[in-house]
């Protein structure tokens, strides 16, 4: 289903025409026997391709709906025309003409009609999603597409200004109908959404998310919306995977060719280690959503711990060949040519469609020193160049709380040698990351920041144990993605804070788990991070050795 083309007087009204489409690919979705395309693939084609064909043939599908929408005052007209993918022939076509009160019900009679043009054969609870409208108040509905619209542009942007313009719609739908389960679901899942990538929410908080999803189920207990919500919850929120996937999965069983639930399935059995099924999932998930490009990156990144060089630099180059302006994306393909040979100036290229300035850090990983600085101000401090990783870290926004900006600083600082300006820095982001971790008391990215504000100020106890506190709380045991990670940056914070026997013990433990990422031998031979330690013989020893390729025997 290609994006449905505004043709409104009001290019304003782009909301509308994209949130009837959503709306209807949404219906689709739940009936079994048809294989529908999710949005974020079929998103990145224009509403009326001059070669169908070629669309047809990338999307992995034999027809092609296409529409219009135009909203004028009171009045909504929608054409909608059902296209064979490989001849370009029109199947079927209609129009609708209704008052907006009315135009509730045009979703379902178009989803409707398609199922029947399709022949699809339809269960008793299939035709109940397809006949019933979300809520018979215009004005809540109106409010939830703006909503909608706005929720997609914060998952591109990161931003938080597109967050609070997506929640305030949201909580405007739902004073109109506090029976709406859409609104109440997607006001959790986008502050869930915000918790994960950009800044933590509070205990608090988080009860209030929890809250909204028990609004959702208690109004409708079979709204797939309201239990992938639940599963984000548990798996975002709290890392309980087994509860996790226990949700995903029944959302799946409410809406099939859900790619979205799909794909977080995946995530979370990478989380518990279960790599063949979670490498499986993806590849599933991919199918319903070929041309998203976080998939691709999410696979790159499960190869890349798997320490399968090759398959994660081919994930990650596919990823950006749908999206290069993915920083992810670009930055795990930095990584993984450094862990896999060392090499700089493929790292460095992978960042070409990176406009300057950008911050290129994950938001959702926070473990040690490269996600402290970012992935670019990192490969400067690779080659020791550290008036450019100064200048680098100034000029890219940060994204986030003043309190991370000036922990890079710290970072950096430690690793250039340069004491006073680290203490100075360490100084003014000691309160702020502070009084931080007394409101999230488990926050572990500000542990991780915290623990080189410490080093800095020569509170090296304090050091390791905010940096064990982190890998103690997300251990290898209960997290096999992040794990690894926090035990990582405790390495990091023991081979400087006078710990260098553990540092030792640590990286021989992580080289020999799926943790290629973070941790390689390649890596190791060239990182300053490691250099009090590199004339010792049992890291020279380590050098020598192999690292796991592969899972865990």
């Amino acid at each position: 289903m290609l994006p449905f083309e505004n043709v409104s007087p009001e290019k304003t009204n782009t909301y509308f025409a994209d949130g009837i489409q959503g709306e209807i690919l949404t219906k689709l979705a739940a009936v079994r026997a048809l294989k529908v395309i999710s949005r974020s693939s079929s998103a990145k084609y224009p509403s009326r391709p001059d070669n169908l064909a070629a669309v047809a043939r990338e999307l992995g599908v034999a027809m092609i709906l296409e529409g219009a929408v135009q909203k004028s005052g009171d009045k909504v007209r929608v054409n909608v025309q059902l296209m064979d993918g490989r001849s370009g022939a029109q199947l079927w076509a209609t129009s609708y003409d209704r008052e907006l009160k009315d135009v509730l019900r045009v979703e379902s009679e178009v989803a409707e009609e398609i199922a029947e043009a399709l022949k699809a054969n339809l269960s008793p609870r299939e035709l109940h999603i397809l006949a019933t409208a979300r809520t018979q108040n215009t004005e809540a509905y109106d409010l939830f597409l703006r909503a909608q619209y706005e929720f997609h542009q914060a998952e591109s942007s990161l931003a938080a200004t597109d967050y609070d313009r997506a929640d305030t719609f949201y909580r405007q739908a739902l004073a109109h109908d506090p029976n709406l389960v859409g609104a109440a679901a997607g006001l959790a899942y986008s502050q869930l959404s915000r918790h994960w990538f950009i800044s933590r929410s509070t205990p608090r908080e988080l009860e209030q998310v929890k809250s909204l999803i028990d609004r959702a189920l208690a109004l409708a207990p079979d709204s797939p919306e309201a239990h992938f919500a639940l599963g984000i919850f548990f798996y975002w929120g709290h890392r309980q995977y087994p509860e996790a996937l226990a949700e995903l999965n029944r959302s799946l069983q409410l809406e099939p060719n859900n790619a979205l639930a799909r794909q977080y399935c995946a995530w979370v059995y990478r989380r518990r280690g279960e790599w063949e099924r979670s490498i499986a999932d993806a590849q599933q998930a991919e199918e319903l959503d070929p041309r998203d490009a976080s998939i691709a990156t999410n696979l790159g990144i499960t190869y890349a711990l798997l320490r399968q060089w090759k398959d994660a630099k081919q994930s990650q180059s596919r990823a950006l060949a749908m999206d290069p302006h993915s920083v992810i994306a670009a930055l795990i393909l930095a990584m993984t040519h450094l862990n896999s040979t060392g090499d700089i100036a493929s790292a460095r290229r992978a960042f070409d469609g990176i406009p300057p300035g950008l911050r290129t850090s994950s938001p959702s990983v926070h473990g040690d020193v490269a996600d402290i600085i970012g992935g670019r101000v990192y490969l400067d401090v690779i080659e020791r160049h550290f008036p450019d990783a100064f200048q680098t870290l100034e000029n890219e926004a940060p994204n986030g709380e003043r309190g991370q900006f000036l922990a890079g600083r710290v970072a950096l600082a430690i690793l250039a040698g340069e004491n006073e300006a680290a203490r100075s820095a360490a100084e003014q982001a000691l309160p702020l990351l502070e009084t931080r971790l007394k409101e999230i008391a488990e926050d572990t990215f500000t542990m991780t920041e915290l623990s080189w504000v410490y080093l800095a100020l020569g509170r090296n106890n304090d050091a390791l144990r905010v940096a064990r506190q982190a890998a103690d709380l997300i251990s290898v045991q209960r997290d096999t993605v992040s794990g690894p990670l926090f035990q990582t940056g405790l390495a990091q914070i023991e081979a400087r804070a006078g710990a260098p026997d553990e540092a030792v013990n640590n990286l021989r433990k992580l080289i020999s788990i799926p943790a290629g990422q973070w941790i390689s031998l390649a890596r190791l031979k060239i990182d300053p991070v490691w250099d009090l330690l590199r004339n010792r013989p049992d890291f020279q020893q380590l050098l020598s050795g192999k690292e796991l390729i592969g899972a865990n025997k």
